[in-house]
């Protein structure tokens, strides 16, 4: 039996309904089940395929399962009480809560000094973020939504501490995955001639391509 082999245009237009079908789904909007073993881990592989100069592989990721929300939770509420030591009561809990969304938590990390020196943090940075949505792309592709997020306590010393991140490292960002619960609507994504421009030998930078 013969078996059908994809073609050229086949591979990319699953490309691009993967890459137009993924949606930022913010934490709250998360629920269980997130990923079993299986998928978490081949989302996890699907980070390796990233561009990496130097092979340095110069970021890592952390996963924080429910067991340890807890320990999260008590660093969220601590940087909050570091930069506004005035803060509500109710505004530490909110804090805390934020440790608590989406089924499937980690870390991004990203290490400025692994490896060849130089290569620069620039560089180090656009292989995390191509690592970091390939991871994206594979849970979309599983059926799940995910999202990144950020915030003032990835730079608190309690945080630091309680990921071990070396002196060279940096948090990056958290990456949340789940099951959909609830969406808006999809935004206007731009078009590629509005970012793009060529460089004409003769006109110099004209827009489009």
């Amino acid at each position: 039996m013969i078996e059908h082999m994809p073609s050229a245009d086949d591979t990319a237009g699953l490309a691009a309904a993967l890459i137009q079908s993924r949606q930022t789904i913010l934490p709250k909007r998360l629920g269980a089940p997130g990923p079993n073993v299986a998928e978490l881990a081949a989302i996890l592989q699907a980070a390796a395929h990233a561009p990496d100069h130097g092979q340095l592989t110069p970021w890592r990721f952390v996963l924080v399962p429910d067991t340890s929300r807890t320990l999260l939770a008590d660093v969220f509420a601590e940087a909050l009480l570091e930069r506004d030591p005035g803060a509500a009561p109710e505004q530490v809990e909110q804090a805390r809560e934020k440790a608590y969304r989406s089924p499937v938590l980690l870390l991004a990390i990203v290490d400025g000094e692994r490896g060849d020196a130089d290569i620069e943090l620039a560089e180090r940075m656009v292989s995390a973020g191509c690592a970091i949505q390939n991871m994206l792309l594979m849970a979309t592709a599983q059926g799940y939504g995910s999202a990144l997020t950020s915030g003032k306590a990835l730079k608190a010393s309690s945080l630091r501490a309680l990921f071990q991140l070396a002196p060279g490292e940096q948090a990056l960002c958290f990456v949340s995955i789940g099951t959909v619960v609830s969406r808006k609507g999809a935004r206007v994504r731009p078009t590629a001639s509005s970012y793009v421009s060529t460089l004409d030998e003769h006109r110099g930078i004209l827009p489009g391509f």
